[in-house]
């Protein structure tokens, strides 16, 4: 199977997860809020264990008093860029939960993975909108935990930006090169039935 953007599976899948990639040209228009909760409607309904839910999206809209101080949390490579998109994002997840018949929380061990998940059903509905979500390591996570006001037990996980791709002209020469759906190991080299092959 091939889409538009020339990636190919091996195997078949829904084309909704190869036409999702991570661009960095966005076109710069503001998105409405009604968009944005969309978003969250989607990540919303990801699974997690016990039910905990533990993710947590703080988010500014461009062209609002909040979108300097979430701009102003990345490095200066992916401010570079992340400056055109629509939305910034900054991922968080509760390392504790209450599972059923408890009275006091205790440590989730997947809330990590947990948050993985509904970032990744946020990042396929922002591609079935006509957007693009692009998530990064590259910022101050020490600041957005004081900054964004991130309660103790919690974790920063990534920062997002979301957006219309726009034409890869507006990049950096070499950055321009770099702008296009990047491909994957072949499912052989992360699958293994029966656990991992002797060495």
């Amino acid at each position: 199977m091939t889409t538009a953007n020339s990636r190919t599976a091996d195997h078949p899948i829904d084309p909704s997860f190869l036409n999702r990639w991570s661009p960095r040209a966005f076109d710069g228009q503001p998105i409405s809020e009604a968009d944005v909760l969309t978003l969250f409607e989607a990540a919303r309904w990801a699974p997690s264990s016990y039910n905990s839910q533990p993710w947590r999206f703080l988010y500014a809209r461009r062209d609002t008093p909040q979108w300097t101080t979430f701009l102003d949390l990345l490095n200066p490579f992916n401010r570079s860029w992340a400056e055109r998109a629509s939305l910034l994002i900054v991922a968080v997840s509760n390392s504790l939960m209450l599972p059923p018949g408890k009275d006091k929380p205790v440590p989730s061990h997947s809330h990590s993975f947990d948050a993985g998940a509904a970032w990744a059903s946020l990042a396929l509905q922002a591609s079935h909108m006509g957007l693009q979500a692009h998530a990064m390591v590259g910022f101050d996570l020490d600041a957005a935990f004081s900054t964004l006001n991130v309660p103790e037990g919690h974790r920063v996980e990534a920062a997002i930006a979301v957006g219309r791709p726009g034409d890869k002209s507006i990049l950096p020469e070499a950055m321009q090169a770099r702008e296009q759906p990047n491909g994957r190991n072949p499912v052989s080299a992360f699958a293994f039935e029966g656990g991992f092959p002797s060495k």
